[in-house]
């Protein structure tokens, strides 16, 4: 049977990891091999991935897409940082640094 598709937004890697672990049946084999992939990648467990995202948004006003990217690869230098962001967006040295530091907390 089929998963039902409730909503559409997007989620970490830990979040898919967690969901994936709780599935109570059988995976099949996109799902076995896409468990182990976010198994192998997850930065934080799934609790703290969310809150970082929600940090995120809400401190420093980015979207959600990007948030969760941030929070996917946990970047760890300004230059790594600035990669999430298009070229035409100026963001602040500062706010970079405090991006980091969030990161830092949670790492």
């Amino acid at each position: 049977m089929p998963l039902k598709k409730i909503e559409n937004k997007p989620i970490t890697i830990p979040e898919v990891k967690e969901v994936l672990e709780n599935l109570n049946r059988e995976l099949n084999q996109f799902q076995k091999r896409t468990l182990e992939y976010v198994t192998a990648f997850s930065k934080l467990k799934s609790d703290k991935a969310k809150e970082l995202c929600s940090k995120l948004t809400k401190d420093f006003g980015l979207d959600v897409k990007t948030a969760v990217q941030i929070v996917n690869c946990m970047p760890e230098s300004v230059e790594e940082l600035r990669v999430f962001f298009p070229r035409h967006r100026l963001i602040e040295p500062e706010k970079l640094q405090g991006i980091l530091k969030l990161l830092d907390e949670y790492r």
